[in-house]
């Protein structure tokens, strides 16, 4: 009797779920939603709470955090990176030590600066301005110094007069040689009172010698060659030093006027042609590469 009941009971329920699949599927349905619901509500209430830590960042014990609708409306007040206006450059020095290591690379590789580019186009050089002015401050000083000692000069042996009142170009009348010479002995029958010299200084002196030259009168022999130049070791590089002085120069250069049977030169129409800068140079150029090849001795007649 009781395994007939069982199975009466067991054909009703399974005649209920064939006659009835739509509770069936709802019975599912429901477990299915109940679930997902169960989910959703998880989900919102993480997705709350990351929220929330977002909104209220972790800081100091002095940091005042504000609360949701504070901090929405100070992030819509606060300008993103492409609306802030751009920043005034600091200067040429900012400018250059601004931008990461590629940046400062690509300025190292840029080469020198429009200034720098223009001053070597214009000079060839960069000579730094220190110490082109330190070099004009030698050179003034010292030749300051030679005109003082020259004008208490005893003897009046030399006078100077500086050309378009240039203390680097100097005319220099010298007044006596030997009076035991032939040269003073032309200088008193042509009335001629001193022999007229040039001398210019370049910018390293007195560490290079000054460029000297004879304007008047014409003179012959004496070492004294076309154009006025005068052959004379110690007017080179090669012969010159710094310890020189004007007065032992112009010394030096009247002794070898006598040594070298210097006359002043009488011929008719030749006396009268004055000597020039140009050929002077010219003249003293090719005399240093000659002596340069055979040195300070008499060279043979095939080189002048």
């Amino acid at each position: 009797m009781a395994t007939l009941l069982r199975k009466i009971g067991l054909i009703r329920l399974h005649n209920r779920d064939t006659e009835d699949p739509k509770h069936h599927h709802n019975h599912r349905g429901g477990g299915g939603q109940q679930s997902a619901s169960l989910r959703g509500k998880g989900g919102a209430k993480s997705g709350g709470h990351k929220q929330q830590q977002q909104q209220h960042p972790p800081g100091g014990a002095g940091d005042a955090s504000p609360g949701p609708g504070k901090g929405k409306g100070k992030r819509a007040a606060e300008p993103t990176p492409r609306d802030k206006p751009p920043q005034p450059a600091a200067g040429a020095a900012g400018a250059a030590g601004a931008g990461g290591p590629r940046e400062r690379a690509a300025g190292a590789r840029a080469g020198p600066g429009p200034a720098a580019a223009a001053a070597v186009a214009a000079g060839g050089s960069l000579v730094p301005a220190a110490r082109q002015q330190h070099c004009t401050q030698v050179r003034s000083r010292r030749l300051m110094k030679e005109l003082q000692d020259i004008a208490r000069l005893s003897d009046r042996f030399i006078s100077v007069e500086l050309v378009d009142e240039s203390l680097f170009d100097w005319n220099v009348k010298l007044h006596q040689v030997d009076k035991d010479s032939v040269l003073w002995q032309d200088m008193k029958e042509t009335n001629t009172e001193f022999i007229l010299l040039n001398l210019t200084f370049p910018d390293n002196f007195p560490f290079s010698p000054p460029f000297m030259r004879v304007l008047s009168p014409r003179l012959e022999n004496g070492y004294v060659l076309d154009g006025g130049a005068i052959c004379m070791e110690l007017l080179t590089p090669r012969g010159w030093s710094s310890a020189y002085t004007v007065e032992a120069v112009m010394r030096q250069f009247a002794a070898s006027l006598v040594k070298g049977q210097g006359r002043i030169c009488r011929k008719a129409g030749k006396s009268k042609k004055s000597f020039s800068r140009k050929e002077a140079e010219a003249t003293f150029k090719s005399l240093v590469k000659t002596h340069e090849k055979y040195g300070w001795v008499t060279p043979p007649v095939s080189d002048g």
